[in-house]
């Protein structure tokens, strides 16, 4: 199984935007960081699943940054280094604005069973409307579903029979294993090498990382 290299030196930069990249420290469980168990259990892969850098986004539905970063950063880097081969993402979530948040992330797993996971997970930041404010509801989960186009009844089963509640308790876990503690944070990753950035950071902090792996 392919290891990643852990570095040891952190990084600061943007110290007046409060931007920080840093190398993985050395008391990290290497166990837990492997490319495979990265990946594992996520989202699909966004891109070329050959891609030779990888982007781990830790998220939540209701998160204010994790929005701004959907709405803006990522679809440069989209367009620029997913399109093209150079990098692919995997989205986990970290659900920590509550229970809507773990059914927001549930219900993006019911899309995936109608192979629909990323034009729902799209839906939910689309409509994004701040953070506990009530706007994650059935009904609300119910009208994206039908946008995308999916099977109304099927969608409902898979929540109502609470089908990926383990898999969104366990990615919340697994995330807090590995050090995350906010969102949007990212793993940033090839074969060698650990990067991790921690928020909502301009595109100049992830063309830094890419050049760096």
């Amino acid at each position: 199984m392919t290891k990643i290299y852990l570095l040891t030196i952190p990084v600061i930069i943007g110290i007046v935007t409060g931007m920080s990249m840093v190398y993985f420290p050395e008391n990290q469980d290497s166990k837990l960081l492997t490319v495979q168990k990265l990946i594992h259990n996520g989202s699909p892969i966004m891109g070329d699943p050959n891609a030779p850098i990888t982007i781990l986004e830790w998220g939540d539905y209701q998160c204010t940054f994790c929005y701004k970063f959907h709405q803006n950063t990522l679809d440069i880097i989209y367009e620029e280094y997913i399109k093209t081969g150079k990098v692919k993402l995997v989205f986990k979530d970290f659900p920590l604005n509550g229970s809507d948040s773990f059914l927001a992330a549930e219900a993006a797993y019911c899309a995936d069973d109608q192979e629909k996971y990323w034009e729902y997970h799209d839906e939910l930041y689309n409509n994004w409307g701040g953070e506990r404010t009530g706007w994650i509801t059935r009904e609300s989960l119910d009208k994206f579903a039908q946008t995308v186009n999916l099977d109304l009844d099927e969608f409902n089963k898979c929540l109502n029979e609470k089908k990926y509640q383990n898999k969104v308790i366990t990615l919340h876990e697994f995330g807090k294993e590995v050090g995350i503690d906010a969102t949007p944070s990212f793993l940033v990753f090839n074969d060698n090498k650990i990067i991790k950035i921690r928020g909502n950071q301009p595109l100049e902090v992830f063309l830094k990382t890419f050049a760096e792996l």
